[in-house]
């Protein structure tokens, strides 16, 4: 079942097709450290972007990180992610792994990912190996320095906005004097400016160019391949910066700055690209990411420009350290919205069935909405990904298994307003109001299960595919056709698990995985209530 795209994803593919449109043939500008008029550039139309040169971060930092970043990756724990873009499964070119705030997730093209939890004090998490420990302890110290950079930059950022001046660099070296806080400063503005630095996650990448078959070319400038798309950083606190501290494993030294003949970016590098969004007046930027460079976007620059990362030649790491909105992403917020959905649970027999304390359409209604948040939002986001959080820790799977638990419940709550629903005595008016409140959220419960249902399939090898081809419609087998290479380049551990599931006649669950039938039945009865 193909997803109808959002508003807001037909809106910026409307956009893109625009902005080709206007080109035609032609590239857009850019710039970078060779030309002249780079870094005026960089200050007038990029000031909220500035870059920290490695020789200005600590050597002993340095030397952690790198050895963590290695750590990692030779211990498997990077995983390209299998995200849905347009109604569609796309493996991505980077490899990623998620570090963070215990119980926290960060979800990005349509894709939820859990963290492996940092040492933070009262943790309790338990690592497969010491080295896997190590490692997370380091990101969670590289996490402490960037926010204290991250708070100097936004110090630096306001004291020149507040003087109204173009002098302080944007490009900061070693041997820059610190610009401090000073009396012109409040108490609110430096909470403000510490949580917005208040980085709560770190997104690990890594990618080697040279194991890619195909790279995109960037397509507005002829900045040359492209490791990660243009885009704006999803689902982050407003306004909150991003840092990210980049590690090209070898490669050239030094760019080709003198080379005559070179034009443009030197390919051999990697770079990081920004641009205006929707902007084809002002040129873009590709600034050049040495060993151990750090970048920080400050203030509404996310929101108001886009990036994307340009390819060089040697393998790169990179963490980039982000203020994700967790209001609606952490273990906390769901556990408690669980609770929220049982507390209309009044009795339990010994079999699961339950009676509710009210028949409320408000109560009904946020009941049901909540169990297709914990089923879609966390269960099948969970396990989707396989077995792949076992890597470094297991520390998510007793929560998961918790909130199966409490999930499996809220289909004896929905089967028990079923049951109301049905009974006889009830009058058209109360039926109706109740009809009302579920059904839509019902109806929305089995278009995603079956979404979710087809796109495990769509990723199973052709063996077990061929085996329920019988069963399936056209559509589907041409579906398989299409998407079976998906399968065959994932590991075992990284295979689609489709859970929650449960074949049709399970005695231990009160109702069927799929709703059609249900579906159907409560919309001939909400017409009957219709006078």
């Amino acid at each position: 079942m193909k997803r109808t795209p959002t508003a807001e994803e037909r809106e910026r593919e409307a956009k893109k097709l625009r902005l080709l449109e206007e080109l035609e043939d032609t590239w857009l500008p850019y710039l970078t450290p060779k030309d002249d008029e780079f870094y005026q550039q960089w200050q007038l139309k990029y000031p909220k972007l500035i870059l920290r040169e490695a020789a200005s971060v600590p050597e002993l930092l340095h030397k952690e990180v790198q050895q963590a970043f290695l750590t990692l990756h030779e211990r498997g724990c990077l995983f390209r992610d299998l995200v849905r873009i347009q109604g569609k499964d796309l493996l991505t070119p980077v490899s990623r792994i998620l570090i963070g705030n215990p119980g926290c997730t960060y979800k990005y093209l349509n894709t939820r990912l859990f963290t492996v939890p940092w040492p933070v004090k009262g943790s309790d998490a338990k690592y497969n190996e010491a080295e896997i420990a190590a490692a997370c302890q380091t990101f969670l110290k590289l996490n402490s320095y960037l926010q204290v950079e991250t708070i100097q930059a936004l110090e630096e950022l306001a004291a020149k906005e507040k003087a109204n001046i173009d002098a302080v660099p944007v490009c900061i070296g070693p041997d820059f004097p610190r610009v401090g806080m000073g009396s012109s400063f409040d108490g609110h503005d430096e909470i403000d400016m510490k949580n917005r630095a208040a980085y709560n996650v770190t997104l690990l990448n890594f990618m080697d160019p040279q194991k890619m078959p195909y790279l995109k070319e960037e397509p507005y400038f002829g900045m040359g391949k492209m490791a990660v798309s243009w885009h704006h950083d999803e689902n982050l606190v407003d306004r909150s910066a991003v840092a990210v501290y980049s590690y090209s494993c070898e490669g050239p030294e030094e760019e080709s700055e003198d080379d005559p003949q070179l034009e443009g970016r030197d390919p051999d590098i990697w770079h990081v690209g920004f641009k205006i969004s929707w902007d084809i007046e002002t040129p873009g930027l590709a600034i050049p990411l040495h060993q151990g460079d750090c970048y920080f976007m400050l203030d509404d620059l996310n929101a108001t420009h886009q990036h994307c990362v340009l390819a060089g030649l040697p393998p790169r790491f990179s963490s980039t350290h982000r203020v994700a909105e967790c209001s609606t992403g952490t273990l906390e917020y769901i556990s408690q919205r669980c609770q929220v959905a049982l507390q209309n649970v009044r009795d339990e027999a010994d079999n699961g069935e339950i009676s509710l304390k009210s028949l409320e359409s408000v109560v009904l209604k946020q009941g049901e909405e909540i169990h297709n948040e914990v089923e879609f939002e966390w269960l099948r986001q969970f396990w989707f990904q396989g077995s792949r959080h076992k890597k470094c820790t297991d520390w998510w799977y007793q929560p998961m298994s918790q909130l199966e638990e409490m999930w499996r419940k809220m289909e004896w709550l929905t089967s028990a307003v079923l049951r109301e629903v049905r009974r006889e005595g009830i009058s058209m008016e109360q039926k109706n109001e109740m009809l009302t409140s579920i059904l839509a959220a019902i109806t929305t419960r089995q278009n995603l299960r079956r979404e979710w249902h087809a796109r495990w399939k769509l990723n199973q090898p052709k063996e077990l595919r061929e085996k329920e081809k019988g069963t399936e419609s056209t559509p589907h087998r041409r579906a398989f056709r299409c998407q079976s290479r998906i399968a065959r380049t994932l590991p075992a551990d990284q295979k689609p698990e489709c859970r929650p599931y449960w074949e049709k006649g399970d005695p231990s669950m009160p109702l069927p995985f799929d709703l059609t039938e249900i579906v159907s039945e409560l919309r001939g009865l909400l017409l009957e209530t219709r006078p």
